[in-house]
This record gives C-alpha cells, sequence and structure tokens, in this order.
C-alpha cells in the first residue's frame, strides 16, 4: 500500500512540475517544435484546457488555469490518498 501512494504522489509532483515548465516556457521564447517542449504542451493541454474552458474569460492577459489545475491535482491527489489509506 505505502509503494502506490508513493507513486501516486509521485506521479502527481512530476504532473505538477510539467504545468510550471509549461508556464515557465510561456514566459521565454522557444522553439515550440523542440521534442521537450511538444511533450510539456501535449501532456498538459489537456488538463489545462479542461480547466481553461470552465474559469471565466476575464480582460486580464492572464491564463489562471495552471493556478486552478495544480490546486484541484493536489486535492484530488489527496482524496485519493485518502481512499486507499482507508482501504489498507
Amino acid at each position: 500500500m505505502i509503494l502506490a501512494i508513493t507513486l501516486i504522489e509521485v506521479a502527481f509532483r512530476v504532473f505538477e512540475w510539467l504545468i510550471i515548465a509549461r508556464v515557465i516556457l510561456s514566459f521565454i521564447p522557444h522553439n515550440a517544435y523542440h521534442p521537450v517542449c511538444r511533450f510539456v504542451y501535449e501532456s498538459t493541454e489537456p488538463v489545462l484546457g479542461f480547466f481553461r474552458r470552465l474559469l471565466p474569460r476575464t480582460s486580464l492577459p492572464l491564463d489562471f488555469s495552471p493556478l486552478v489545475a495544480i490546486i484541484a491535482l493536489e486535492v484530488i491527489e489527496r482524496l485519493v490518498i485518502n481512499f486507499l489509506l482507508r482501504l489498507g
């Protein structure tokens, strides 16, 4: 059970770091066709796109979907881990 919880924590942490990497990439000039950049964008877009559709549009040129996604991922991670702890 401890191994499963550790793997879940690592998976969520890696995905959160991918979201942070995407935020950083949005501030610096980069080659969008570079394999690393493509991996970051393609792996995070399904989640960020979902939250972008949920959030109301603002007049600010800021995208709050990464922040909301990280908060939601933290909540989901805690729920999953608590569920696993109650099972075992």
